[in-house]
């Protein structure tokens, strides 16, 4: 098991009863034991969102308008769904979309 810490923002939070910040404790998979977001996105959907996770995810992917951030790095950036986690790495979603 390795720590890690994940934010919600933008809205987000109130899919994970009002809870902004979580620090967790995800199982690595596999045999290469590596965690990816694609995993941990599963993880968070099945362990942390309490209701409506159509608003945080579409298939096994983030959301058109969710930004995620890696250790303040955009995921874009470093692979997406296949970024390998760390222990101690911080994930940020945030939503950029916003109800009028």
């Amino acid at each position: 098991m390795a720590d890690r810490s994940f934010a919600s923002c933008g809205g987000l939070e109130l899919l994970c009863d009002s809870v902004k910040i979580h620090d967790v404790n995800v199982e690595q998979q596999g045999e290469e034991k590596k965690l990816t977001m694609k995993y941990l996105l599963s993880w968070v959907r099945t362990n942390l969102i309490k209701e409506r996770p159509e608003m945080f995810m579409k298939g096994e992917t983030v959301r058109p308008g969710v930004l995620v951030l890696v250790n303040d790095c955009d995921w874009e950036l470093s692979g997406q769904l296949e970024t390998v986690l760390e222990e101690k790495d911080v994930v940020v979603f945030i939503s950029t979309l916003h109800g009028g």
